[in-house]
């Protein structure tokens, strides 16, 4: 996996601090001041492991710099913002982002981050090594496939965003369990200390849209008013 981190910010001390803090830390940053400068680096052959994204850019919104980047690209963002309105986190984190740090902040914590977020996308690439056996999750009409980080309804693979695929693994892998809201957070949002669970329910939303235009008459995520969450077993 590349070790390039493409840095987003039109302030130079901010950027020069973190990328000090990548370079100390093993990483190779590379820094560009605007949203269509960085749109260009991630569309060319070598493009970065993860975007450290300002959401108060010159030319455009770094929430609209990620929903672009979503519609050719699923590399992980990290949203940096002078503000904490909780609007701003909800809405970078359904649009697809993997964090969000609000400035001011630690470079050092941030590379943290930026550590647990890659070895958490690397945990989504197939194996090599496992070689092509399929685990078929135990949930009625769904097929589990972890080694293409997949998963088939009524035998048709979903289009799904990483953290919708991580979501739904999750409820597979305990079917007719109910998992709150925080112990999804836990699992599924693991390197966002400042996820909303507010988010749970926007990505479940978005999954059940996914599943009715395959199965209109069958819900099998199952709401616990109070409780979470769960996949109807069988």
């Amino acid at each position: 996996m590349s070790k390039t981190i493409l840095i987003v910010e039109d302030e130079q001390a901010i950027a020069d601090s973190i990328a000090y803090a990548l370079r100390t830390d093993g990483f190779e940053p590379r820094h560009v001041l605007l949203g269509e400068q960085a749109l260009a680096v991630l569309r060319s052959e070598s493009a970065p492991a993860l975007v450290v994204l300002d959401i108060g850019l010159p030319d455009m919104s770094g929430l609209e710099v990620c929903r672009r980047l979503r519609q050719f690209s699923d590399v992980p963002v990290i949203f940096l913002t002078a503000r904490s309105d909780e609007i701003d986190r909800i809405v970078g984190l359904e649009i697809g982002a993997d964090d969000y740090v609000t400035k001011p902040f630690s470079p050092r914590e941030l590379v943290a981050r930026i550590r647990v977020i890659l070895r958490r996308a690397r945990s989504l690439q197939p194996s090599l090594e496992a070689g092509m056996t399929i685990a078929t999750a135990p949930a009625g009409p769904f097929e589990l496939r972890p080694l293409e980080a997949r998963v088939l309804f009524h035998g048709r693979a979903l289009d799904l965003t990483r953290y919708e695929y991580l979501l739904l693994k999750t409820l597979l892998e305990r079917p007719g369990h109910v998992l709150s809201r925080a112990q999804l957070m836990e699992r599924v949002w693991s390197g966002a200390s400042e996820t909303l669970e507010r988010t749970v329910d926007a990505h479940v939303k978005s999954l059940r849209a996914k599943l009715r235009a395959i199965d209109e008459a069958h819900d099998p995520i199952q709401t616990h008013r109070g409780l979470g969450y769960s996949l109807a077993g069988g």
